[in-house]
């Protein structure tokens, strides 16, 4: 289980620096169907990648711990679902995307789900099953 959470937070973590450094670069033309959107949307898209960058690097924080620390792993998982659900808004309001945000949304969706149980099982694995307890409560 550790070795799918290292390597899923790592492809994780990697995978947002790049698109990230992608929509940076190439701004407008970076989102399908915006090309014509306009220097402010352009602008917007640019800090957003920035934004996606550094959230790529949390990631890629998380996976050089030793161990993985779950809480956040459930955290970054959590930001994802979040973007995932905007996606559900957007389509809920507006109606169907551009094809290829189908299935950005399927992964924003269901990947968080399978980072929330792996950060669970390694929890359990490094306390020997044992239940924890948060301070405080």
């Amino acid at each position: 289980m550790a070795r799918t959470l290292r390597v899923l937070t790592q492809l994780s973590g990697w995978a947002c620096v790049l698109i990230g450094l992608y929509h940076v670069l190439l701004g407008n033309a970076a989102i399908p169907g915006a090309g014509s959107a306009g220097t402010t949307v352009d602008s917007w898209g640019r800090f957003m990648g920035a934004s996606f960058v550094g959230y790529g690097l949390a990631w890629l924080w998380a996976a050089r711990q030793r161990p993985i620390p779950a809480q956040a792993v459930r955290w970054l998982a959590g930001v994802l679902l979040l973007g995932g659900a905007g996606r559900l808004l957007s389509l809920a309001l507006y109606g169907w995307p551009h094809w290829f945000q189908i299935p950005l949304a399927v992964i924003e969706l269901g990947l968080p789900p399978v980072f929330f149980w792996l950060a669970a099982a390694e929890e359990r694995a490094l306390h020997g099953g044992a239940e924890t307890v948060p301070a405080g409560r």
